[in-house]
Order: structure tokens, then sequence, then C-alpha cells
């Protein structure tokens, strides 16, 4: 291990403090870590000389047994050179792409009569090639637009000269059904076939608005020459771009040759959205989860996903727009954080199919992962709370009184993110008068805890009193008593902004609304609620019940029981007929009953 030790030191006392790429490498070679660094010597020696809170950092570091590295002139060709390398060694700590499928794109062929096929293979050698598109679903929408609009063959026939003049092929059903001139037989000309290709192109480059011109004055030229059928055929075909353009259309149009990247992130990965903009559409849109290995900033996930997105699909936009800054710089390429405007309505709607993705990830998880899925939340709370351990086991205390009377407690548990049922209590208020919720709260709170360790049962790592600083410092005073305060952690929630309260902490914390680790608390607050409300109805029922039958005179709380246990309810017992109550309590007491309750 000293050898170890000893080669790593003189390793980082070499290391030049210049811009360039390292690897972090194991007993067998392998590479455990690809990084960047605008320093190599700071970075790296940063990995040795400081107590890591990430346990996935703290267990690479243990493994590192040799250094490899790479100086380059700056920042970008050390970005390139990572990426590639990342791509290339698939190292054990590096973020990864979760899909690393082949992109779909549109090709047009270079035969005589240019063809419009599909294809995860690029040869640009062979053909003009469009994409790729993030999705097969949004390249076959695109392939029909084209295919309504323009009558193009779809045939693998040689249409060379000779074959067309010789009348080797004949007409197939495309021509029938008016989807194909037939230009098999030279009933279209190459010239004419090539001026629908222009077209096709421009649209599949996301020139719409040239197509639609051109359609336009087409159509003003028939109708201007009375070919009104004609006319209306290039209406239609205007109808039908613009309605694809309004799906893709965003707020500002003057948007040009731009990509737009946002991010969103939880305790376990990031969720990226990409989206490509030309001449004011939406041409490209996909979504994919990062994976955190180092415990990554959101910036550092951000700059992986561009540069290897670009990478994969080509992009040679000038402008890209992003929710967070980033670092990274790219040559003849300007980063913007819109604050306004339509491009900042473009970051909102990449930033909904983010989250949209993410809950569908999430949605997933849930089914084919449960045991993957609870965990999540559970490090969300615990991030979201910065709490020391997984919350496994929650309790929340509630507290409910009418007027001051029949004051009730309700404590409901949670276990891995779920009601846990059998373990839910009531508390009957026993020392305290009036309507006092503080003192109500520090008796539970206490009762509750000093019973668990008389048990010697599992204490919760999480405590939720429904309440803002009054009830916390209430509750906090039985802690004391019983010495667990910070052994439990525990929190107040006030319902009315849904504001969460520490321990000497006079300042609240106020959780994002869509955060699933608020989602959780409200479920324990509402929860509680429910359950301490059902028993304080339960009980004031009982007080109602004994005071109307114990305030006649010649009925005990014996007679009282019998009646209820055979009848349920008051209502019942003033219902029947005094044979019933003689079958029940006896003729003597009956006829007392029967009197005082007909006779009140």
């Amino acid at each position: 291990m000293n050898k170890i030790h000893d080669k790593i030191q003189l390793i980082l006392t070499s290391l030049p403090q210049k811009p360039g790429v390292y690897e972090h490498l194991n007993r067998e070679g392998i590479t455990l870590y690809v990084g960047k660094a605008k320093n190599l010597k700071k970075r790296v020696s940063s990995y040795f000389q400081k107590e890591h809170k990430s346990g996935k950092t703290r267990v690479l570091v243990k493994q590192i047994t040799d250094i490899k590295y790479i100086v380059v002139e700056n920042d970008f060709d050390a970005l390139l050179l990572e990426n590639g390398l990342i791509k290339k060694l698939q190292p054990k700590y590096n973020i990864q792409l979760k899909d690393d499928k082949t992109y779909p794109w549109i090709k047009i062929t270079t035969e005589r009569f240019p063809r419009l096929i599909s294809t995860r293979n690029v040869n640009h050698g062979d053909g003009k090639y469009f994409g790729p598109y993030a999705s097969a679903k949004m390249m076959h929408t695109l392939i029909d637009l084209v295919r309504q609009l323009y009558p193009i063959r779809t045939c693998k026939y040689n249409l060379s000269l000779e074959n067309v003049e010789s009348q080797k092929y004949k007409v197939c059903l495309e021509y029938h059904l008016g989807n194909c001139k037939a230009p098999c037989v030279g009933l279209e000309t190459e010239e004419e076939y090539l001026t629908h290709m222009v077209a096709i192109r421009a649209i599949l480059g996301g020139n719409i608005s040239t197509v639609l011109a051109d359609l336009h004055s087409s159509m003003k030229n028939a109708s201007a020459n009375l070919n009104f059928e004609k006319a209306h055929v290039f209406s239609e075909k205007i109808n039908l771009l613009k309605r694809y353009q309004a799906k893709s259309t965003v707020v500002n149009p003057s948007i040009r040759n731009s990509d737009v990247f946002t991010i969103i992130t939880d305790v376990q990965g990031a969720f990226v959205n990409y989206l490509k903009v030309h001449n004011g559409a939406i041409i490209h849109g996909h979504s994919f989860e990062l994976k955190k290995k180092l415990d990554e900033s959101e910036q550092e996930l951000l700059e992986f996903a561009i540069m290897d997105l670009r990478s994969r699909l080509k992009s040679d936009s000038r402008e890209i727009y992003t929710n967070i800054p980033v670092r990274i710089s790219i040559e003849s390429v300007s980063f913007h954080c819109p604050q306004k405007g339509g491009k900042k309505a473009l970051i909102e709607l990449s930033l909904k199919n983010a989250n949209y993705y993410r809950l569908d990830r999430l949605k997933n998880q849930k089914l084919t992962s449960p045991e993957n899925h609870t965990e999540r939340i559970l490090e969300t709370i615990q991030n979201d709370l910065r709490l020391n351990e997984l919350p496994k086991h929650i309790e929340c205390f509630d507290n409910s009184n009418f007027q001051g009377t029949n004051a009730v407690s309700a404590c409901v548990v949670f276990k891995n993110g779920k009601p846990s049922k059998k373990d839910y209590r009531h508390f009957n208020i026993k020392t305290v008068d009036g309507p006092d919720d503080f003192g109500s709260m520090e008796e539970v709170v206490f009762r509750r805890y000093k019973r668990l360790i008389e048990e010697e049962k599992p204490l919760p790592q999480l405590i939720i009193v429904d309440g803002g600083k009054g009830q916390l410092s209430a509750a906090l005073k039985s802690l004391d008593k019983l010495n667990l305060r910070g052994v439990i952690a525990i929190i107040g929630i006030a319902k009315k902004l849904e504001e969460i309260y520490f321990p000497n902490d006079p300042l609240p914390l106020y959780i994002d609304k869509k955060s699933e680790s608020l989602k959780v608390i409200q479920h324990l607050r509402n929860e509680a609620h429910r359950f301490g409300i059902n028993h304080h109805r339960d009980k004031r029922s009982k007080a109602s019940i004994q005071s109307e039958l114990l305030n006649i005179k010649g009925i005990g709380e014996k007679t009282q029981l019998e009646l209820m246990r055979q009848f349920k309810s008051v209502k019942r017992i003033k219902e029947a007929s005094i044979k019933d109550l003689e079958k029940v309590i006896g003729k003597s007491k009956a006829n007392i009953l029967w009197a005082a309750l007909k006779n009140p």
C-alpha cells in the first residue's frame, strides 16, 4: 500500500499546471474515471488532499493505483478529448447516458429519381441525410407529411433512362391512388420530379416558410389563370403545411438555427431535454436521463449532455440556450440563459418536457422496480430536509379538540414511504386542561417515545409535528426530557404556506410544491389529521350517548353498556319496543327507560 501511495504522490508532484484530461486506473489497469481540468495539478491533487462528502468518490479514491494524463491547448480541446475517451473506455464512475441508441435519419438517395427513405446507418457519400431524429415516430410523421404534399415514388426500381424508355416497368397501385406520377413509365419527367425534391429538401431542413411562399405564389397563378382545381390543390397543401408548422412553432419565429438544453435533477440523476429550433419551428426534440456517478453538479451534468448530444446529433447550431449557466466554450457558438421573451418561453417549454419525461421514468420505476422507487423518494426527503439518515421510519403527530373538550392526539407511522396502519396510535390527553395545543403536543410526544424506549422498540429517523414553531418547541421539550434531541430529527409543518420549521432556526424552509418530499410530508400530515378527527368524533359520540342515558335516574353504566351492545345507538334504543327493552335490561328498568325516553 505504501508503494502505491508513494507512486501516486510522485505523479501528483510531476503534474503540470496546464489544461488537460486525466484517467484514474485501478490495480488491473482498468480506467475507473476520466475527467477534464483547467489545471491538471490542482484538480487531480484535490482527490487525495481532502475528505470527500460523496461515498462514491471515497470508494473511487481507494481504488486508484495509477494516473494517466494528456495535456491539451485549451478547455475546449479537453472537453472534446474527455468526451471521446468516455465513449471509448466507458469508465465505471463517469456519467453515462441512459440511452445509447443509434438515431434514425431521413435519406434522399442519389438515384435518377431520388427516393425518401429512413435509415440508422449513415454514409454521407451516397445521399443527402437529414437528422438525426430523436424518435422514429417524429421521423415517420415528417415523411408522411412530405408524401402527402408531393407525389414521390416509394418503389426500389432502377429508373435509368434506358429502363424507362424500354418500358421495363408497369404502373403500380401508388399511381392509381394518386401518390405517384409514374416516372417509371415516363409519365413524369425528371425535371418535374426534381422540382418536388427541392421543396422536400427545404421542408426537411426546417425552411417551411420558403415552401409556403412558393405554394402561395403557385396558387395565385393558378387562380389568375382560372385553373381553380389546381389552385385548390395548392390551397390544401398550404393548409397541411401550416397545420404541421402550428404544432412546432415556438413563441418567437425569429429564432433561427439554435439548440436548447435544459436540466432538472434529483438525488440519483438528472433529466435533460434537447430541442432543435430552425426558423421559428422546433424540428427535433429529445429527453433522456443521466445517472450521477460521483455527485456531479447540475452544471457538470448539463455540460456533459451538451457536448455528447451535439456530437451524436451532428448539430451545427451557433446559438445554445440553457436554463442554467455553463462554463464550456465552443468555437463560433454562443451560450445564453434567457430571462424573458420568446427565448425564455422556449426554455420553459423544454423544462416542461424534461419534467414530463422525469415523471414518466418515475412511474415506470414504480411499476418495474418499486424498491428503487421508494429509495429514490426517501433519498429526496433526506436531501431536501438535510437529514443525516435515510428516513425509512417517519412518525407524525396531530392534535384535535372541540371547544376545549375531548382533547385527543394521533400518531401515524410511515415505513419506507408508505402508511403502516398497524402502528398508528391514538392518545387521550390526560395532563392538560382546556384547549392547550402546545401542552397536548408535549404530553403525547413524551408518552410515545418513553414507551418505545421502555419496550426497546426502534425509534423513527424523523418526527413531523402538525404546526409551526410553537408545536415544534413543545415537542422538543419532551425529546429533551428523554435525551433524544439530536438522536431523532424533528420538523414542524405549518398548514397555511406549507412552511417547514427546524429546531433553533427561526426561518422556515419552503420546499417546491411539486416535490415528492412535500407530497410525502403532506400525506403524513393529512393522514394524522384524518386519524385524529375520526377518534375525536368517536369520543364525542360516546360522551354524548353516555350523558343522555346516564342522566336517567335508575340507569347506570352497566345498563348503558348492555343497551349499547345490543342496539348500537341511542336512536335505535328510542325506536325499540318495550318488549325489546325488557329482553335486554328487565321489566323494571325497561319501564323506567321507556318513560324517560318517551317523556323527556
